[in-house]
């Protein structure tokens, strides 16, 4: 399952991130998306967890958590066509 990830702190990795979700079960990937301009977080990302269950778990302990004083929000991804 592929979980969104937002309103992080721009402070954070890609291996940070992982190590958020790594107690809830096995991550896949996790992704933190970068400006281009700036090389900067753009505070949202993406975790992917092969353990619909472990994701669900995850998805329940860590939404509305906080995170170096940002008050973070976990989903499930929904892809959105243009």
């Amino acid at each position: 399952m592929k979980l969104y990830v937002g309103n992080l702190p721009y402070s954070i990795t890609d291996d940070s991130l992982r190590a958020l979700f790594a107690p809830h079960g096995e991550v896949a990937s996790a992704s933190v998306v970068m400006d281009r301009a700036s090389g900067r977080s753009k505070g949202f990302g993406f975790v992917e967890m092969p353990d619909s269950g472990a994701a669900a778990t995850a998805m329940q302990a860590l939404d509305r958590s906080t995170m170096d004083g940002r008050t973070i929000r976990v989903n499930e991804a929904v892809r959105k066509d243009r």
